[in-house]
Order: structure tokens, then C-alpha cells, then sequence
């Protein structure tokens, strides 16, 4: 069966996004979408929906709208993040609030969910209607609720590990976990593949982001593609710092809190002396063995995918560079 690389998947991703025309007005609704889903990105999202479709079919070309319909979606999920978060800049152009205004950026951040449900209809084969669209729902319900867990977070000194998880399997790994099980429930799968794939999705979506919480304090800028320390100056609770207030004895313990606490600092002199917390109680290396598990435990479900071993050769290798960027 012939499949088809990630790359040669992103430009079939990028040139389907192009030619959606929104004719309809207003075009003040339309155009900040137009601009949002025209600002790039990975594509991670549909090229792992067309990848898991290709472990049983070779035409991908034929489920490109449900693909686009969870990019549409996940991007809505920025563009109304970069209002709550009042951040100026996303992919290094200034988000649609910023361009536009908040009423707009709301507004547009509506149609984009209508339109991602739209898409995930279109041309949906009947019999796969009903589970693609309860695996879609679910998703994007969790991830709702995973934002919420995020806010009520921030006013918490008391999160534990485990309550940071539940979060981020909710508010992250519901949209990698997606397109595995939507992929899988187009392609025909049985019950068993599609569950396993799923796991897959969520393992990753764990790994994913506990991956992002170390890059933001021991990632090179480069490579990150963004200023590191960026949670550390606003006391984030990621499992870097909620590790740390665990392990924390005494004047480090205290010294931590300090840093949390504090209204005015100098945000380099705070990154460096929560880093060194950090280095103290061996952080770096308790977030690597959490990664790395996760990593594992995916991979274990999908070797029970029942498909030959060489068709999911592809997936493999994309999932493996995303997990090994550098460090």
C-alpha cells in the first residue's frame, strides 16, 4: 500500500486551506479566520489524522475536510487563548485581537466552531457519521474543561502532580488523541484499533506537553522558537514548578514561595533563581522519566494496532521528531 510522508501531507493540508473561500459576508467576520488559519504552523493535527487514516486506506485526499475541520478548530482554541492571555503575537504576527479587537476575535472564534463542524461533516461517510462526530464532540468539550482546570489553577498554591495531568490530558492531549480515533473510525477500523490508537493519542499529548514545560526553562530560544522562562515569570503551574513545591524543603521551600508570590521582580533574576530550585531538586531529570514514560506507554499501544508493522513506519518517525526536538 502506498503512503505518504509528512511533508507531502502538510502541502495537501496548506493547499485544501487555500482554496476554502469564505464568499460570505460579512467579511468582517470571515477575514480575521482567513488571516488565523493563513498564519502557518505545523499542521500537526490533520497531517496525524491523514497518517493514521493511511495505516489502513491510501486515499487521504478524501477525509482533508475532517482534517481541516479539527486545524479549524484547534486554531479557534488559540485565537480565543490569545484574548484570555492578552498575548500580542502569535507565529510572529500580531494576534487578531491586537489586528482586529476583542469582539471580533470572540466573534470570529464562534464562526470558527461552526465551520469546524461543518467541515467535519462534509462528505463524512454514514456509517462512520456517528462516531466521528461523538469522538469530535468529546474533544472539544474536554478541551473546555481543561482550560477551565487551567484558570482555577492559577489561584491554587496546592495543585497536585496527578490534578496536573488530569489537565493537560484534557486541555492538550483531547486534541492529539482526536485525530488518532477520528483517523481510525474513517478508516473503517475495528473497535480495538481505534481504542489503541486513541491511547496512543493521549500518551502523546502527555509527553507533548510535559515536553513543552521543560523547553520553557532548559530549551535553547532557537530551536523553541520562543523566549524561555516565559512560565516561570508568571508562576505558571506546569509539573516543573509543581514538582518543585513538593520536593522543596525548608529555605529553598520557602524561597520558592517567595519568588511565586512576588508582585514586582526582575524577570531574568526570577528565572535564574527558580532554574536553580529547580536544578536543585533534580526537576529536569523527574520531567525527562515522565516524558520519556509517556512516550513508551504510547508506543506500546501502537504496536497493538493491528496492521502490518512497515505501514505504521511513517507515523512512527513523524511522532519521533516531534518528541525529539532539540533539547
Amino acid at each position: 500500500m502506498t503512503q505518504q510522508k509528512s511533508d507531502e501531507l502538510v502541502k495537501l493540508v496548506n493547499a485544501y486551506l487555500e482554496q476554502l473561500s469564505y464568499v460570505r459576508e460579512p467579511k468582517g467576520l470571515y477575514a480575521p479566520i482567513e488571516y488565523v488559519l493563513g498564519l502557518g504552523g505545523k499542521r500537526l493535527r490533520p497531517v496525524l489524522m491523514l497518517l493514521t487514516y493511511n495505516l489502513f486506506h491510501e486515499k487521504v485526499a478524501q477525509i482533508l475536510p475532517q482534517a481541516i475541520g479539527l486545524e479549524t478548530y484547534h486554531n479557534f482554541t488559540l485565537l480565543h487563548d490569545d484574548v484570555m492571555d492578552r498575548a500580542d503575537m502569535r507565529r510572529g504576527k500580531p494576534t487578531v485581537h491586537v489586528k482586529w479587537n476583542d469582539n471580533a476575535a470572540i466573534l470570529s472564534g464562534d464562526a470558527m466552531v461552526s465551520l469546524a463542524f461543518q467541515l467535519m461533516l462534509k462528505d463524512c461517510p454514514s456509517e462512520c457519521l456517528p462516531s466521528v462526530m461523538e469522538a469530535f464532540t468529546r474533544a472539544t468539550l474536554e478541551v473546555c474543561e481543561g482550560q477551565q482546570w487551567d484558570l482555577e489553577f492559577e489561584h491554587r498554591f496546592d495543585v497536585t502532580v496527578d490534578e496536573y495531568i488530569e489537565m493537560i490530558r484534557l486541555k492538550t492531549s483531547a486534541l492529539l488523541a482526536a485525530p488518532f480515533e477520528i483517523g481510525a473510525h474513517l478508516a473503517g477500523a475495528s473497535k480495538e484499533d481505534v481504542k489503541n490508537l486513541y491511547e496512543f493519542g493521549q500518551k502523546l499529548g502527555l509527553a507533548f506537553q510535559l515536553q513543552d514545560d521543560y523547553l520553557d526553562v532548559y530549551g535553547d530560544p532557537a530551536v523553541f522558537g520562543k523566549k524561555i522562562g516565559g512560565d516561570i515569570c508568571c508562576s505558571k503551574k506546569t509539573y516543573m514548578l509543581i514538582t518543585a513545591l513538593e520536593r522543596a524543603q525548608g529555605e529553598t521551600k520557602k524561597e520558592l514561595e517567595r519568588w511565586i508570590a512576588a508582585e514586582q521582580f526582575d524577570k531574568e533574576e526570577k528565572i535564574a533563581a527558580v532554574t536553580a530550585i529547580y536544578n536543585k531538586e533534580g526537576i529536569a531529570e523527574a520531567c525527562q522519566e515522565q516524558i520519556n514514560r509517556y512516550y513508551d506507554e504510547g508506543l506500546q499501544y501502537l504496536e497493538k494496532v493491528s496492521v502490518d508493522a512497515s505501514l505504521k513506519e511513517n507515523l512512527k518517525q513523524y511522532v519521533g521528531k516531534l518528541m525529539n526536538r532539540k533539547l
